[in-house]
């Protein structure tokens, strides 16, 4: 009986040891995949900011320009 145990003890460690090399395998893959998940949400959060931003500043420009020509006419308009 006790050359079965340790025969027993010798494949599950083999299994274990496979087990252990096939789980870290795994989890360098899941790693792997998060860390491609989050550098892809990353890249379009930032294109979205500086879409946004250049989109806010296109309109900056544009409210400027609206009230450099609104303060002319009115200046022009109140001195008449």
């Amino acid at each position: 009986m006790s050359a079965r145990p340790s025969a027993d003890r010798s494949t599950s460690d083999g299994s274990a040891l496979n087990s252990s090399t096939d789980s870290s395998a795994e989890l360098q893959q899941v790693v792997d995949e998060l860390l491609t998940q989050l550098q892809s949400k990353f890249t379009n959060v930032s294109n979205e900011l500086l879409n946004k931003m250049e989109d806010m500043s296109r309109r900056l420009d544009n409210l400027e320009a609206t009230i450099q020509t609104g303060d002319g006419s009115k200046a022009s308009g109140s001195s008449k």
